[in-house]
């Protein structure tokens, strides 16, 4: 591209002028017809990929998908950029601003010595800044969050309000009403999707309330299932079987055996 400086090593004001580039009436013609919209996908996989960095413990991986993800950072604000909206550096002019509002025990006065002490205050801040009631608070945890998150984070600002489950044995016990009002439902043919999901946010107020995550612990489960699933069906093809071939009680009788190995 014309006018376009090779370096051996480039800057966060290199990616702008490089989405700029892209974006320009001689650009890419994918990059040119882009908009929040069609980007909207590809910002939640980036960030997905940024925590699946995180958890292989790789740097290399990690340098590369928190740069995919500036990207659409970047990207998104250049298409505001072009709209008279807004641009990158006030987007980081209002982030600044947000952190120093919210760390007055750094960058003011206020004396805090736990992390404890700074979340409560930061939520404390936010909420009088932004002139919130207890149900706003609820109301912006997006939509798009996935369920358990979504569940465990409304669970726990509801619980800023005083409405929460006094100890992880009441949680339970509310968790068995919503099972048997579950049980309920199913034998009469009532509203099953509703009473199911009531226990499923139940759990997820138990799990929170043992001081857990419920997306990490329903993750773990899940990988736990996989690898259980995997050593029955090695079992049952040692034996010069297939899976579909057996009853339930006999896959049941593998699977204890795979679960105690």
């Amino acid at each position: 591209m014309d006018g376009f400086v090779f370096k051996d090593k480039y800057d966060v004001s290199d990616l702008r002028l490089i989405v700029k580039a892209l974006r320009s009436e001689n650009g890419c013609p994918w990059d040119k017809v882009q908009t929040h919209k069609t980007l909207r996908k590809d910002m939640i996989e980036e960030a997905y990929e940024v925590a699946e960095a995180i958890d292989c413990e790789s740097v290399p991986m990690l340098r590369e998908e928190l740069g995919d993800v500036l990207l659409q950072v970047v990207f998104h604000s250049d298409i505001e950029e072009d709209a008279g909206n807004f641009d990158l550096d006030e987007v980081a002019d209002e982030v600044c601003k947000k952190l120093i509002t919210r760390h007055p025990h750094v960058f003011g006065e206020l004396k805090l010595d736990t992390a404890d002490e700074v979340l409560e205050n930061w939520d404390k801040i936010k909420k009088e800044t932004k002139e919130q009631s207890y149900t706003d608070t609820l109301n912006a945890v997006p939509r798009v969050f996935p369920a358990l998150m979504r569940a465990q984070k409304i669970g726990k600002r509801a619980g800023r309000a005083g409405m929460d489950h006094e100890s992880v044995e009441d949680a339970l016990s509310s968790l068995q009403s919503e099972v048997d009002e579950a049980r309920e439902a199913i034998k009469s043919g009532g509203n099953i999707e509703e009473e199911l999901g009531d226990v499923l946010f139940a759990c997820v107020n138990v799990i929170r309330k043992c001081g857990f995550d419920a997306e990490e612990a329903l993750t773990a489960a899940t990988d736990k299932f996989v690898k259980r699933f995997a050593k029955v069906e090695e079992m049952v093809r040692q034996n010069g079987a297939d899976m579909k071939s057996l009853s339930i009680d006999e896959l049941d009788l593998c699977w204890d055996k795979a679960k105690n190995n």
